[in-house]
């Protein structure tokens, strides 16, 4: 899941009096309120006063609320202005585009644009193909949402939503040098979204979904993904699905147990728990039970989301009803992708020995790791702030990565598998123990062993349109 955490920062312009309070007694009221001061700046001095910039962190907004109302109110101090460290990162926006080569004279204006430039356009026109070679397609993704997903937040639309898909562009730059474009679509029809997404496919070589709502997410990869010809990828489900799968990989066997023995109930059945749940039956996991806010889903049901009827046939083979509680029952796993708090510790004791417990819910686990600390095999979350973190970040750029360097025409379920497993080879056997079984995704490893795996399966299976030059040279598919 994507960390919705973090600390929080603010920079407080104060002017002191000098002689009504000293800097001590300042300090001590912000460490009261909750505050930590981590910079301290001389802005301007007097004879018996001074402006300083006090940058002061929180775990909490309403603890930096809490600092700021009494610096109002402390004899002797005038709040300026207070500047928030997150707007000042986002002004103007996060990323820009710059070109790879300067334009410095006429002749350098000639080929990059008129008259020369004629020449390759014509070449691309001759065979579309050579897009691949001669325009940015070869290393560009598309970030595209339409806001009504937005993680913690909800539909908050196309505007809120820009800045994180900035963000999700920068970390693909970074992480795997992929050129990314945020776009944000003013409209939340799926028609339109789908017409969108294939009028502005040639200029990309994938497309990353971002934040769409479900059940309309489904029918929009779905339809894309047969309709266009370049990998598209919706990472609220299946970035979450790959990193889950990875993590669970070395969970069961930190627990010691087969994935294709274990009982795995997943709670939430969206747009995640869906394509968590593809992934674990491709993975071989035989006896599979979903649980919504109907119950555990069965084929006997019939459900108004088109989606659960397909998941019922497709799982719970004994046909298992009820609430969570009562088909945890002999349960090796639990994956969570629900709601904060409705896990009880009381469920966990009824579930198998040494249970993997995995509670994704953001910000809210559904159940406090703590609480069930000396029951769990292995516990995950979707949090920054606790072992075992399942984050989209460690699969997106890798898997885009590969897809662009061997120019697949999709991403399918093998290129899936081969990520995470790729994902969790990273943690090495002697390292493997219950509060380490995933990567942190500043791990430079994970990127190259991702985008190596997925190569591979993508030439195994069919789907590249190029085999890069040290899988030529290798010879080995």
């Amino acid at each position: 899941m994507k960390d919705s955490l973090g600390g929080k920062s603010i920079i407080l312009r104060l002017e002191l009096q000098t002689e009504m309070i000293h800097f001590g007694q300042l300090i001590t009221v912000i460490t009261e309120n909750g505050g930590d001061v981590i910079a301290i700046d001389v802005i301007q001095t007097g004879p018996n006063w001074t402006v300083r910039d006090i940058t002061v962190s929180a775990l909490e907004q309403a603890q930096l609320e809490a600092v700021t109302g009494a610096m109002k109110e402390l004899p002797g101090v005038r709040l300026v202005h207070v500047s928030d460290r997150t707007f000042l990162l986002h002004l103007g926006g996060k990323i820009e585009m710059k070109p790879k080569v300067p334009i410095q004279n006429r002749d350098d204006l000639s080929r990059v644009y008129t008259p020369d430039v004629a020449r390759v356009c014509l070449a691309i026109h001759d065979k579309q193909e050579n897009a691949y070679k001669l325009t940015i397609k070869r290393n560009t993704v598309a970030v595209v949402s339409d806001g009504s997903a937005v993680l913690g937040l909800g539909n908050i639309g196309p505007y809120a939503a820009m800045p994180v898909m900035e963000g999700k562009a920068m970390l693909f730059k970074q992480l795997a040098d992929v050129d990314a474009f945020p776009i944000c679509l003013n409209t939340q029809s799926t028609e339109e979204i789908i017409t969108t997404i294939k009028h502005l496919a040639p200029a990309f070589g994938g497309i990353n979904l971002e934040d769409i709502s479900s059940p309309r997410c489904f029918e929009i990869e779905e339809r894309l993904r047969s309709e266009l010809d370049i990998p598209v990828f919706h990472d609220d489900q299946h970035g979450t699905a790959v990193v889950l799968y990875a993590g669970l990989i070395n969970a069961l066997k930190v627990v010691g147990k087969r994935i294709d023995e274990v009982k795995v109930v997943i709670c939430g059945i969206g747009a995640a728990g869906v394509a968590c749940s593809k992934i674990l039956l491709a993975a071989g996991v035989k006896e599979l039970i979903g649980v919504d806010r109907e119950g555990a889903l069965v084929s006997s049901g019939a459900y108004t989301n088109p989606m659960w009827n397909w998941y019922a046939q497709q799982t719970n083979p004994n046909q298992l009803t009820g609430c969570l509680s009562d088909v945890l029952e002999g349960a090796d796993v639990f994956i969570g992708l629900s709601a904060g708090g409705i896990l009880k510790r009381s469920d966990v004791e009824r579930m198998a020995p040494r249970p993997v417990v995995f509670v994704m819910a953001n910000p809210t686990p559904e159940i406090h790791p703590d609480e069930i600390e000396d029951l769990a095999g292995v516990i995950a979350t979707g949090r920054s702030d606790f072992p075992n973190q399942i984050n989209n970040v460690l699969c997106f750029p890798g898997i885009f990565r590969a897809a662009l360097d061997c120019q697949a025409t999709t991403i399918n379920e093998e290129m899936k598998l081969a990520a995470s497993a790729a994902i969790a080879s990273v943690v090495a056997p002697q390292e493997l123990n219950k509060l380490y079984i995933i990567p942190s995704v500043f791990n430079q490893e994970v990127v190259r062993l991702i985008r190596r795996a997925v190569i591979e399966a993508a030439i195994r299976t069919g789907v590249a349109r190029r085999m890069p030059r040290e899988f030529r040279l290798e010879g080995t598919l």
